[in-house]
């Protein structure tokens, strides 16, 4: 359909070139969008909340293919060595954006359906802009998500999320008192958070089947009189686990931590108190595997010559956002080893990358041509 064949490589260098961390992807869209046009998409624009989109044929059935063209931050050199290509998003996420854009373009528009590449932008922080306008926008029959799950397994579970912002400000005390400091109250508060996560995780042997807290990061300061302490704390959920009940659950150790219940020493300073804000929301969530994309998929895995298996994962993506929203058949894949994620060693097998396009362009076809 096209006159344009770009080598899959080259095509995915070119675009990993081109800075494009979480808020500032402007320039890397713009490029794909024009690649978009000179592999005869039917359409190919950025949409209102910057994330380009290529669109090909005009059916009633949509399919969409929803990856993302951000990054986190870090300068990974880009550079090529025999079989493979390093560069920041060569697995998170734009080798997956860049085998949907050719493998979609190499299957070219199909009777009775519209395919749908997007971009997202801002998958990587917490407002999930990309996704979160694609959910509005569009109610397809099946969704495709771009993470790197590697050319031989479908992703069909991810984690929920909730980033928890602690701050505490309380008169300053002399150190060598017998009152704890602000800094030891967080402490006190994280260490009840793993306890209870320790509690919720008994006859939990998988680390997907586990609460996952994690401290991000803690500074303290004062002006003499006052001393604040911040402290970002991360919470992977499992499914099951709600984002509310943890939310409540943080609520009533604070209020622990900050009256001192449960600690020999009494002379906690009572007027400071513990306040938690609440970001990056992400219920867990699981596909379903008997339905006709996973099909599709597992039959196009052996017809490459791979070994189909599925996987879960312990981070999030937008599948956790558009998956409860769309209710559709849906699945992560992608080429790359996610272990290289947000690293700096993060490169992408090359062979991987070609193997993922074939696999990409067999499931659509599949999938397009059944009568379901």
């Amino acid at each position: 359909m096209s006159h344009f064949h770009p080598d899959p490589a080259t095509f995915l260098e070119e675009l990993v070139k081109i800075p494009s961390v979480s808020g500032s992807e402007g320039a890397a869209a713009a490029w794909l969008v024009s690649r978009m046009s000179d592999l005869r998409y039917d359409e190919a624009f950025v949409d209102g909340a910057g994330s380009p989109t290529g669109i090909l044929g005009q059916g009633e059935k949509t399919l969409i293919l929803l990856g993302h063209i951000d990054t986190v931050p870090g300068d990974v050199p880009v550079r090529r060595t025999p079989g493979r290509l390093y560069g920041r998003g060569t697995v998170d996420a734009k080798g997956p954006l860049a085998a949907f854009t050719l493998a979609a373009a190499a299957v070219g528009p199909r009777e009775g359906w519209r395919i749908v590449v997007v971009g997202a932008v801002e998958e990587e922080s917490a407002t999930a802009r990309g996704a979160r306008a694609a959910a509005e926008l569009y109610r397809p029959e099946a969704c495709i998500i771009g993470e790197p799950s590697s050319w031989q397994k479908l992703c069909v579970g991810y984690k929920g999320r909730l980033l928890v912002d602690c701050r505490l400000t309380r008169p300053l005390t002399h150190t060598a008192g017998r009152e704890r400091g602000g800094c030891e109250d967080i402490v006190d508060f994280w260490n009840r958070i793993s306890q209870l996560a320790t509690s919720l995780n008994t006859g939990a042997t998988r680390i997907f089947e586990q609460l996952s807290p994690s401290l991000r990061s803690m500074r303290s300061q004062n002006d003499g009189l006052l001393e604040t302490v911040e402290a970002r704390i991360g919470l992977r959920l499992p499914p099951g686990l709600k984002v509310a009940e943890v939310e409540s659950s943080l609520g009533k150790l604070a209020s622990l931590t900050r009256k001192g219940q449960g600690r020999s020493d009494a002379t906690i300073d009572e007027s400071g108190e513990i306040e938690l804000s609440f970001s990056g929301r992400e219920e867990a969530f699981r596909a379903g595997k008997s339905n006709p994309l996973v099909r599709a998929f597992l039959q196009a895995i052996r017809d490459e010559d791979g070994t189909p298996g599925f996987v879960v994962k312990t981070g999030t993506s937008d599948m956790n956002l558009v998956g409860p929203a769309w209710g559709c058949p849906i699945l992560a894949y992608g080429p790359g080893d996610s272990s290289l994620d947000h690293t700096p060693d993060e490169h992408i097998e090359i062979a991987e990358l070609e193997s993922s396009i074939g696999v990409l362009g067999r499931a659509i076809r599949q999938l397009t041509s059944s009568p379901s």
